[in-house]
């Protein structure tokens, strides 16, 4: 596919070690093993079992009697209302 032969990947694996150190190397390896591995499953079509469609159902709403300018509103929303002063132009 590529055509890498042993120098090739002996240089990829220096700078691999250089990047990410010893100490990261082989989590890498592991991650990048199994990123490829669920890649490879889930572009076999062996086993794959057939997907049923999702069906989503919706409650009604209800609507809310329309409150009046201030109603339930805190008393430190108010309070705190009251306190900005007012803008000029």
């Amino acid at each position: 596919m590529f055509n890498l032969g042993m120098p090739e990947l002996v240089l990829i694996l220096v700078i691999a070690l250089v990047v990410f150190g010893p100490g990261k190397l082989p989590e890498v390896g592991r991650a990048i093993g199994k990123g490829l591995g669920e890649f490879r499953k889930a572009m076999s079509t062996e086993g794959v079992a057939k997907e049923e469609p999702i069906t989503i159902e919706a409650k009604p709403v209800e609507k809310k009697a329309e409150a009046k300018a201030g109603e339930g509103c805190r008393p430190e929303d108010k309070a705190a209302d009251d306190k900005k002063p007012a803008e000029t132009k």
